[in-house]
């Protein structure tokens, strides 16, 4: 029971509370969740539709003026004047100096020795081989074959097409634009400031001072003396010289020295001085001034101007030229020409040649001989009978066959094709765009701004100063240094390069240039000035102004100006050239060329050689040589080459810079400060306030028994 009464419960508190979240929203400002529909419902659409009124709300916006302000720079002004300086100059002159340096001259001491050497002594013996060799004779064959070649014949053929191109004609467009400008427009107003500003008041004091002071008196004395001095002439001679230069390799080394350096040290000691010095106080004057100054008011008037502009239209026209070219035809003719070969005829001749032949003899021999000996005879016996093989050489006469090679010329046929020219014509038709210049006239409006100038007057009121000296003394107490100083060490790692000199000999030209001194005298007439002291007395009155400083106030009227901008229209009228494209066709005639392959056969005798190979026996007799190695001795001199230093001296020339002394007059610049004055326009800001409107939705009437809001998620989300 308690869980069925609770819910009804709960539904009654949340419609109490949307009641009055309704009621708290219908007297807020503007800020609403929920938009509530009407309690009846034929008025629910109606009363769905979010309500807005117009509420006045008040803006901030910051303006700029622009105000003109008066300043100050300071501009330096060049002023020449003419100062003399002593200068300077170096002059270079040649000295000699006496340098020793050591030449090693090469003294030859001749000595003997002993050499030990083997020569070889050639012993020929000669021998006897037998050699084969092949011998190729040549067997010659004759053959035939055919040859199969291509001709290519030109055929002519003419085609003709069509080539589509395309022409742009100009078509001109005329149109109208509207250019939205600004014109600002100035509109002044007067204000009025005060401003506090304080005046001193000089209330001056009457006072009487005796001044000791020395004047030195001028006493002037004119003097003349004569200045002899030396004007050295140049003159140049071109002379050649060998230069022995030495050319330094260097050769670094790492090593370490001692330095001894001092330290000062600071010593301060307190003094005290007097010093007199002057105090300039200031006087305030307070003037006034007329200023008068020019303002510029802009004045706007609009004009036309005519413009003349060129239009280039195109014109076509039709021409005809002939056009000559050439045509080659082949022409075909046959000629022979002669070729060479080689033949190799036989030739037979009777050679006579010896013959190695002989017999066998049988001898009685006495000694036995194991060389000579038969094998059937024993060795043993004293008297035997042996065999013994007696050479005889004989003559004979042989048939030799050489082959000797003999030149013959033979005509072979052959085909020239030459190409005949021929002139033709043909007619072409062709188009020519002449272009014809035709003049047009526009009128374009614009705005002339002149600025018409207004004289005006304002009163300024300034304060001058006059600086009033006064003397004063003061004590100062100041500090002096004594720098007391103290050795110490330090070790410093140094790098030594040694340089390895080599010696080089250069030819080089150069001037040598001998100042030829002149002796001329001038006389010089100078003043002396003798100072002459003289004490005087002088009282001086003095005032002493003291400032007693007053507050006022003065009103300030001044003018802002502030730029109105104004919308305004003006209409422009320009051309626009569109390119509109034309296709066109033209016939073109042309011819081609086809190359057509024709097959031709022809026959070709020749000959083919081949060698035979035939073997042969030759005995040949050759010499052997042995080298026979012999011992030899022999004395040899030979020299020995020592270098002996010896000393020498050369002269060295090197060049002096002598100092000269001259004047000269040197235009010196000097700045002076000037104060010149310059307008500012600064842009001031300024808050404007100003009402603007704004849509604020208002809520409905909580009416109903639950607020429903219009959409899903109310008017607020």
């Amino acid at each position: 029971m308690k869980r069925t009464l609770g819910v009804p419960l709960i539904a009654v508190v949340l419609l109490l509370a949307g009641a009055s979240m309704a009621d708290a929203s219908c007297l807020g400002a503007a800020r609403y969740r929920f938009c509530h529909r009407d309690c009846s419902e034929a008025a629910a659409p109606a009363a769905c539709a979010p309500q807005t009124c117009t509420v006045m709300k008040t803006c901030r916006e910051v303006v700029y003026e622009k105000q003109q302000f008066t300043c100050y720079k300071t501009v330096c002004e060049p002023v020449c004047e003419q100062k003399t300086i002593n200068c300077v100059k170096y002059v270079p002159e040649t000295r000699y100096r006496e340098c020793t340096y050591t030449v090693c001259k090469p003294v030859w001491e001749t000595h003997v020795k002993t050499v030990n050497y083997t020569v070889c002594k050639p012993v020929w013996e000669t021998r006897t081989k037998e050699i084969c060799y092949t011998v190729c004779k040549p067997v010659w064959e004759t053959r035939t074959k055919e040859i199969c070649y291509t001709v290519c014949k030109p055929v002519w053929e003419t085609k003709t097409k069509e080539i589509c191109y395309t022409v742009c004609k100009p078509v001109w467009e005329t149109r109208t634009k509207q250019i939205c400008y600004t014109v600002c427009k100035p509109v002044w107003e007067t204000r009025t400031k005060e401003i506090c500003y304080t005046v001193c008041k000089p209330v001056w004091e009457t006072r009487t001072k005796e001044i000791h002071y020395t004047v030195c008196k001028p006493v002037w004395e004119t003097k003349t003396k004569e200045i002899c001095y030396t004007v050295c002439k140049p003159v140049y001679e071109t002379r050649t010289k060998e230069i022995c230069y030495t050319v330094c390799k260097p050769v670094y080394e790492t090593r370490e020295k001692v330095c001894q350096y001092t330290v000062c040290k600071p010593v301060w000691e307190t003094k005290t001085k007097e010093i007199c010095y002057t105090v300039c106080k200031p006087v305030y004057e307070t003037r006034t001034k007329e200023i008068c100054y020019t303002v510029c008011k802009p004045v706007y008037e609009t004009r036309e101007k005519v413009c003349q502009y060129t239009v280039c239209k195109p014109v076509w026209e039709t021409k005809t030229k002939e056009i000559c070219y050439t045509v080659c035809k082949p022409v075909y003719e046959t000629r022979e020409r002669d070729v060479c070969y080689t033949v190799c005829k036989p030739v037979k001749y009777t050679k006579t040649v010896k013959v190695c032949g002989g017999r066998w003899e049988t001898r009685p021999v006495a000694v036995c001989d194991p060389a000579k000996a038969c094998e059937c005879v024993k060795a043993c016996e004293p008297v035997k009978q042996c065999r013994v093989w007696v050479p005889e050489i004989t003559e004979k006469q042989i048939e030799c066959t050489k082959y000797v090679s003999e030149t013959c010329v033979k005509k072979v046929p052959y085909t020239v094709c030459k190409m005949v020219p021929e002139q033709r014509v043909k007619t072409c038709t062709y188009k020519v765009c002449h272009m014809v210049k035709e003049v047009h006239e526009k009128r374009i409006p614009y705005t002339v701004c002149k600025m018409v100038p207004e004289q005006r007057v304002k009163t300024c009121t300034y304060q001058v100063c006059k600086m009033v000296p006064e003397q004063r003394v003061k004590t100062c107490t100041y500090k002096v240094c004594h720098i007391e100083k103290e050795v110490r060490e330090k070790r410093i790692p140094y790098t030594v390069c040694k340089m390895v000199p080599e010696t080089r000999v250069k030819t080089c030209t150069y001037q040598v240039c001998k100042m030829v001194p002149e002796q001329r005298v001038k006389t010089c007439t100078y003043k002396v000035c003798h100072i002459v002291k003289e004490n005087c007395v002088k009282t001086c009155t003095y005032k002493v102004c003291k400032m007693v400083p007053e507050q006022r106030v003065k009103t300030c009227t001044y003018q802002v100006c502030k730029m109105v901008p104004e919308q305004r229209v003006k209409t422009c009228t320009y051309q626009v050239c569109k390119m509109v494209p034309e296709q066109r066709v033209k016939t073109c005639t042309y011819k081609v060329c086809h190359m057509v392959k024709e097959n031709c056969v022809k026959t070709c005798t020749y000959k083919v050689c081949k060698m035979v190979p035939e073997q042969r026996v030759k005995t040949c007799t050759y010499q052997v040589c042995k080298i026979v190695r012999e011992c030899h001795q022999k004395q040899v001199p030979y020299k020995v080459c020592k270098m002996v230093p010896q000393q020498c001296v050369k002269q060295v020339p090197y060049t002096v810079c002598k100092p000269v002394h001259y004047t000269k007059t040197v235009n010196c610049v000097r700045y002076v400060p000037k104060q010149v004055a310059y307008t500012v326009t600064r842009c001031v800001p300024r808050v404007v306030c100003k009402q603007v409107p704004v849509q604020v939705c208002c809520p409905a009437p909580a009416c109903c028994e639950a607020p429903k809001a219009c959409g899903p998620a109310g008017c607020g989300s």
